[in-house]
């Protein structure tokens, strides 16, 4: 009896919480739905006997016209496209004229309030129907129908439901909008970038972009190989804030200021300082990093200039990778009246490979810095360098390919930021083949301090196959002394040359330390406490050979170190190397 009694009581309480429920549901699939279709799929899942749907459309309202957008669920057909004047006497007008929604619970009331119309519903068969505003940015963007296989007669609980629903539906059709044209300016950025290795008489370019996924396929990233005169090329590499279309525009018109700049004849750090000001002319809450480098591919001659951006990886010949520190200025936008890019000269050497990335290739998947690099280390070394092709999709496939966890493979997800990879290998010849010789050459202004610790980490990088631990140290030590003589003892630069020759296990090290002062250093006897004078001696006790030689314009300072036949290090040992480090 009780159960009889409370059975109905029961089901009519439930019938609310469970309509709110699915509409929780339905709320998130909406979040997601990418499509007209998917966000008629989403309410579609409705269909209850509390809400027993019979078909729905959407109408797009223009000028003139309300035109259907697309139509689900009639049970008697699909029927033809609908174009609506805005006068006809329709529910669907009413809502544009009125602001209000308009519910029909039965066929005699549509009869009596829309004569004019009313036959092409009822050919329908539907019982009932409801036309609701969809809203965006405080107009009527479009009037949601939802047409009922039974009566329904609209109480308050069920209008709250359908004004919650064309809200939601109302905002995933933008979404779903604005996602069609970010994939339509996705494809043509990236189309516009290209892709694949082109030869420049003397070096290869290969470059990569990968769009950031969560549904936007569209961001701040590019790159940009420009031709010169006189058989020259600019490469650039930039990020601009942000992964909206916003930040997409802006990064097409500094790509277009770039290119503008250097077909002016303009230097590295006059195109950067150009763009900067270029970029808070357009938008002065967003900046952007850069790197734009100037290559000659007869010489292998670089002159770069960075504004903010990651530092490069250098790849030597044998598969040596170390981040090659590019002194820079701030990023673009910031200080636009501030023209201080220095431009760096470095030489790329036959085989050697110089690697430009954004962010997104160094820390998509957590990482951080120091371990990102290490991963894009990691896939540089191995491998001939003369598959450079084969070197870009390594270093993609590291970030952007499938994982293993549980010893299952599945697709990484694309949603974090989106990359950009430009790749510049100085090639070889039969003339001039590759000699096993490996350097690095570094300069320290005066006001560079941190230009010691940049040199130490490239100098361990160099000797990164080194199996006498305390033979790296002592040439860490060496350099720095040398090093450290220049910036304490006179007001000149500091020139470091390092170069690594020989077979594995039998290795030369010869450093070069230049000045232009014109006061040659002495060999003294410092005391116990004395906090200088040490350099000249430790040279003597610990190097293999060294000396002083005086140039038309200052002194060269050097010495040499050889390798002893020993066991290998064990690649193992150190999971993460420290930055500037390679396996």
């Amino acid at each position: 009896m009780n159960d009889h009694d409370d059975g109905p009581q029961t089901q009519a309480a439930d019938s609310p919480r469970q309509r709110d429920a699915t509409l929780i549901g339905v709320g998130r699939a909406l979040a997601e739905a990418a499509s007209v279709e998917e966000v008629f799929k989403a309410v579609g899942s409705l269909d209850s006997p509390e809400f027993p749907l019979d078909g729905m459309a959407v109408f797009d309202v223009t000028e003139k016209w309300l035109s259907l957008l697309g139509r689900y669920g009639y049970r008697s057909g699909h029927g033809r496209t609908v174009r609506m004047p805005i006068a006809t006497d329709h529910p669907a007008t009413e809502v544009l004229r009125t602001g209000h929604a308009v519910y029909v619970p039965t066929v005699e009331e549509y009869r009596e309030r829309f004569p004019a119309t009313w036959r092409l519903a009822a050919r329908k068969g539907s019982l009932s129907w409801a036309f609701l505003p969809l809203v965006s940015t405080g107009r009527i963007t479009g009037v949601w129908l939802v047409a009922f296989v039974d009566r329904v007669d609209f109480d308050s609980g069920m209008r709250n439901t359908l004004l919650t629903l064309a809200q939601l539906i109302s905002d995933a059709l933008d979404r779903a909008r604005t996602g069609e044209a970010e994939l339509a300016l996705s494809r043509g950025l990236r189309s516009s970038m290209g892709r694949g290795a082109s030869e420049y008489h003397g070096m290869t370019v290969a470059s990569r972009y990968v769009p950031t996924g969560g549904g936007q396929l569209v961001g701040g990233d590019w790159y940009d190989v420009i031709d010169l005169p006189s058989n020259r090329l600019a490469l650039v590499i930039g990020d601009v804030q942000g992964h909206d279309l916003r930040a997409a525009s802006l990064m097409a018109q500094l790509r277009t200021a770039v290119h503008a700049y250097a077909a002016e004849g303009h230097g590295p750090d006059a195109v950067l300082s150009r763009t900067s000001r270029f970029l808070t002319s357009l938008d002065e809450d967003r900046f952007a990093t850069c790197i734009y480098i100037e290559a000659d591919p007869a010489s292998g001659t670089l002159h770069v200039a960075r504004a903010g951006h990651p530092h490069p990886v250098l790849r030597m010949a044998d598969g040596t990778c170390l981040t090659k520190h590019i002194k820079g200025g701030l990023p673009l936008g910031l200080m636009p009246d501030e023209d201080d890019y220095p431009v760096n000269v470095m030489v790329l050497q036959a085989g050697e490979i110089m690697m430009l990335c954004t962010d997104g290739l160094i820390e998509t998947g957590g990482r951080d810095m120091h371990t990102g690099w290490a991963r894009v280390r990691e896939a540089m070394a191995p491998g001939p360098t003369g598959d450079l092709e084969g070197m870009a999709d390594r270093l993609i496939q590291s970030v952007a390919g499938p994982v293993t966890e549980n010893g299952e493979e599945r697709p990484t997800p694309r949603n974090e930021d989106d990359i950009a990879l430009l790749m510049l290998r100085r090639d070889t010849s039969t003339q001039q083949p590759v000699r096993p010789v490996r350097r690095v050459l570094i300069t320290i202004e005066q006001d560079q301090a941190e230009g010691l610790a940049e040199a130490r980490s490239e100098l361990r990088a160099l000797l990164h196959d080194w199996g006498q631990s305390d033979l790296v140290d002592t040439a860490v030590l060496l350099a720095s002394e040398l090093l450290g003589n220049v910036l304490v003892h006179t007001d000149q630069a500091a020139v470091l040359i390092a170069a690594v020759s020989g077979e594995p296990g039998r290795h030369t090290l010869r450093v070069e330390v230049s000045d232009s002062g014109d006061e040659l250093p002495h060999q003294r006897t410092p005391g116990e406490l004395a906090s200088s004078g040490r350099g000249l001696v430790l040279l003597d006790i610990l190097s293999d050979q060294w000396s002083v030689r005086p140039e038309s314009e200052g002194k060269t300072v050097w010495f040499e170190l050889t390798e002893e036949p020993g066991p290998s290090p064990d690649p193992a040992a150190d999971p993460d190397p420290p930055p500037g480090t390679a396996r």
